[in-house]
């Protein structure tokens, strides 16, 4: 029993050491918007996969990229709108996973060089009312299509005024979108960031 205690706690030493290693800090964005909805499909089977890749239900990012995403939220309630996010930090080991079942570098980052999701830089999100009702976007979260495209056109009205809604939004506080996925959104100064594979549950512990 002592030996299995001191095990635990070595464990929970070398979490925190392994974190604290790397220069990205990565935050539960609950911490920074305690109201935020989170849709976390990776925890789930309802994703491309049909695994449950996560342990828990969670999302983190980068301080930075919470901190943003706040005043994304911010702006969203003053047009009648809020964030539901799909997802956000995706450690290295679960993009592996997904690579096996998609290897398509159109929609699934290649492993070898890494997603800005594992960089923590990079949220998958909608919008939604501000009762937390749905409203009219091009596809569902991670549906490989034309139509999920960024320029894609041929849609209602009501559905390309949304998708502007959040673009728009989200660029005016350093976000930028994706050719392929209207959901996908970087973060400003991703590209010089390190590729991360801590597990959830060593963030939590860090945490």
């Amino acid at each position: 029993m002592i030996a299995r205690v001191r095990i635990i706690i070595l464990t929970v030493l070398c979490a925190s050491f392994i974190v604290s290693t790397y220069s990205t800090e990565l935050i539960d964005v609950k911490e920074v918007i305690p109201d935020i909805i989170l849709d976390i499909r990776y925890a789930t089977h309802n994703n491309f996969t049909e695994k449950v890749l996560y342990p828990t239900a969670d999302c983190f990012l980068a301080k930075e990229v919470a901190l943003a995403l706040k005043k994304v939220q911010d702006d969203l309630r003053t047009q009648g709108y809020r964030l539901k996010i799909f997802d956000g930090y995706r450690p290295l080991s679960v993009q592996r996973e997904m690579w096996k079942v998609f290897p398509d570098s159109r929609y699934v980052a290649n492993p070898q060089k890494g997603s800005v999701h594992n960089k923590g830089y990079a949220v998958d999100l909608t919008i939604v009312s501000l009762d937390g009702s749905p409203v009219a976007m091009p596809t569902d979260f991670d549906e490989f299509t034309e139509r999920a495209h960024t320029n894609y056109k041929n849609l209602p009205q009501d559905v390309i005024k949304h998708r502007e809604i959040l673009k728009r939004t989200m660029g005016k506080y350093g976000f930028t979108s994706i050719k392929t996925e209207w959901w996908h959104f970087n973060y400003k100064g991703y590209k010089d960031k390190p590729v991360l594979d801590i597990p959830f549950e060593i963030i939590k512990v860090k945490r």
